[in-house]
């Protein structure tokens, strides 16, 4: 029996369908693509030598704007420091000529929801701009607290959901933690090495917090 044209198409295009099921399939299995995310913080070891050496203070929230901290600012092109982070944090990100994302995928790590549009992600400031006024930024020039604001060299940036990012607030880590006790110690070496970095002060309460978590950090 002889074959036409059509059959040899109809089979490869049958024969894609079944192949993209099974990659589907492998996705679904395997969780959310493998994507960027904020720099590498440094290790538990050294994260705790650096607490140990940060200044012990209470809090001072007096004259506190976040308009004090300018972001987010331009990085590159039409691109700001919101839009690099998305590209950073995300898989497949496609933008338009505003540099605006217009399709992706982005998991949070704090809660491990996956998400595919832009607009249902925060992009976090790991130690958020109030606590950092709190605990010094209040003397500070003007730009060094938008280089803060906009830091993507440190791990003080980082695209999470929405309303998971607005009920972390200004909160501390003796007051709020990711809901996923995997990133526990991601977190809090970030929020150590960050603070170290910009020579902020931790209160008493804070300290504790930091030390029960990083003890069995790597």
């Amino acid at each position: 029996m002889s074959r036409t044209p059509r059959f040899y198409a109809r089979r490869r295009l049958s024969t894609l369908a079944a192949l993209t099921g099974l990659i589907a399939s492998v996705a679904l299995l395997n969780g959310p693509a493998a994507s960027a995310a904020l720099p590498t913080p440094v290790s538990g070891a050294t994260a705790r030598s650096y607490l140990a050496a940060l200044t012990v203070a209470p809090e001072d929230r007096t004259g506190y704007s976040r308009d004090l901290f300018p972001h987010w600012i331009t990085v590159s092109g039409t691109c700001n420091t919101r839009e690099t982070v998305l590209k950073r944090d995300g898989s497949n990100v496609v933008t338009d000529s505003s540099c605006y994302a217009t399709s992706g995928s982005w998991y949070s790590p704090y809660d491990g929801a996956t998400w595919y549009a832009a607009s249902d992600l925060d992009i976090d400031h790991l130690v958020p701009l109030a606590e950092a006024w709190d605990s010094g930024a209040d003397s500070w020039t003007t730009s060094r607290r938008q280089s803060f604001a906009n830091d993507l060299t440190r791990p003080q940036l980082i695209a999470v959901t929405d309303d998971v990012n607005q009920a972390k607030g200004d909160k501390d880590p003796a007051e709020w933690m990711p809901s996923r006790s995997a990133y526990h110690c991601t977190y809090v070496r970030a929020w150590v090495q960050v603070k170290y970095y910009y020579g902020l002060s931790v209160d008493s309460a804070e300290k504790s917090a930091l030390q029960s978590r990083l003890a069995n950090c790597a």
